[in-house]
């Protein structure tokens, strides 16, 4: 591997991209220490206290929302605005036609994108600074709440179209590089912390490293989920147009077990955290009962998370997976599945192919979102990556090691992957 790094280095197209990409997310991690004027951070320290929705939106921005930098929505808006744009494109018949269109069709999509994403950013920005965050400005006028909103919104702005630009120029996608730079970040933090316990003797070392063990397999699960795919064979037969023949190989569909990504995950912590957060702000006995009821790791918010993550799953692989367009596209062109007439049998197959799968993916899913929670639980040691966090950081560095692998493979230099 190290090996491959060094000829990876060598050739200069990619070794100028990763350089971009570095320098990037560097200027990304320095603005997350650049604070927003005219706003006292250390108020809103009760607000990061237990596991609420403020903290699952403080790992995805690096823990710039902690210190309300300039950064402090991270990238979330422009995240919102592409699952509402997927959802649009489904039941809007102009947007379905411009995804159909190819690359200009796109090209639309992604400026409508743009649009939803400066639209979120300005009504979250004003949300927190008039209503939730409001006893943090320190000089309450209308110029001052101008100034602040104005700022945070500027700053996704700029990580929008800084993730844009890697994406472009850099090495791998740059928005899930914007988060996966975020999160890594509390990384060393975590790792001093732990170590301090240890050594102060409020952790036993064997604790430790039994977890890092099970987080290494987990790690592992995770590359064998995003990775596990079935292949629907697909045979196309001959037929003579002229006096060329076309047709008559053999191919594959692949069926992705995890066809949905990380994204079930993050709508069931987001959904789940919602309750709790609004209970932390009510003074009142039930306010109370339903914080600790939806507390990150009681019983009842580990079987509701676990649910959540089916139902997400299976609705966005819906939306997602079409099985009725892949089987008339596969007749238009003569396509088949050996053993099924083309078609309805085709559709129903892969349609059952797709729930099963689907169900498959979800429960290990499921299954790995909710290992760290037992693990904090058994062991009383804080897991520096949740499982959300977990799934994105392996996620997003597949991903790239894929896209510098398909670079080294254009000029015949072996690469990371097998």
């Amino acid at each position: 591997m190290l090996e491959t790094i060094r000829s990876a280095w060598k050739i200069k197209e990619l070794r100028q991209r990763i350089i971009f990409t570095a320098v990037m997310l560097f200027i990304y991690r320095l603005g997350a220490h650049v604070p927003v004027p005219g706003v006292d951070p250390t108020v809103l320290a009760e607000f990061f206290q237990g596991d609420n929705l403020f903290g699952l939106f403080n790992v995805f921005a690096g823990g710039a929302l902690e210190n309300f930098t300039i950064f402090a929505m991270g990238i979330m808006p422009y995240i919102n605005a592409s699952i509402i744009m997927q959802l649009l494109t489904v039941v809007v018949p102009k947007f379905e036609e411009w995804a159909k269109e190819g690359q200009e069709g796109q090209k639309k999509l992604a400026q409508l994108i743009r649009y939803g994403t400066i639209v979120l950013a300005l009504i979250q920005a004003t949300g927190m600074t008039v209503g939730i965050f409001s006893a943090a400005v320190i000089n309450p006028t209308f110029f001052t709440y101008l100034t602040i909103i104005i700022t945070l919104t500027a700053g996704t702005a700029f990580l929008m179209w800084q993730g844009e630009l890697i994406t472009e120029k850099g090495v791998g996608n740059g928005i899930s590089l914007i988060i996966f730079a975020g999160i890594v970040s509390r990384f060393g933090p975590g790792m001093l912390q732990t170590f301090e316990l240890t050594r102060l003797g409020e952790l036993n070392i064997f604790t430790v490293l039994a977890t890092v063990i099970i987080v290494l397999g987990l790690i592992v699960a995770i590359v064998a989920l995003e990775e596990g795919q079935r292949r629907i064979p697909v045979q196309y037969a001959k037929r003579v147009v002229g006096r060329k023949m076309y047709g008559g190989q053999s191919t594959h569909i692949p069926m992705k077990v995890n066809q949905s990504g990380v994204i079930p995950v993050i709508f069931a912590s987001a959904l789940l955290m919602f309750p709790a957060t609004i209970a932390q702000f009510i003074n009142h006995p039930i306010a109370r009962f339903f914080e600790s009821m939806f507390r990150v790791g009681a019983p009842v918010h580990t079987l509701l998370y676990i649910l959540l993550i089916l139902f997400f799953a299976y609705f966005y692989t819906a939306i997602q997976f079409d099985p009725v367009k892949i089987s008339n596209d596969m007749k238009k062109y003569g396509g088949f599945i050996p053993g099924l007439r083309p078609g309805r049998p085709t559709a129903e197959f892969l349609g059952r192919v797709s729930s099963r799968l689907t169900l498959a993916g979800a429960i290990a899913l499921a299954a790995i979102a909710t290992m760290p929670v037992i693990l904090q639980n058994l062991f009383r040691i804080n897991i520096i990556f949740g499982g959300v966090g977990m799934i994105i950081v392996v996620g997003v560095v597949l991903e790239t090691m894929k896209q510098i692998e398909s670079h080294m493979l254009m000029r015949n230099y072996q690469g990371f992957m097998k």
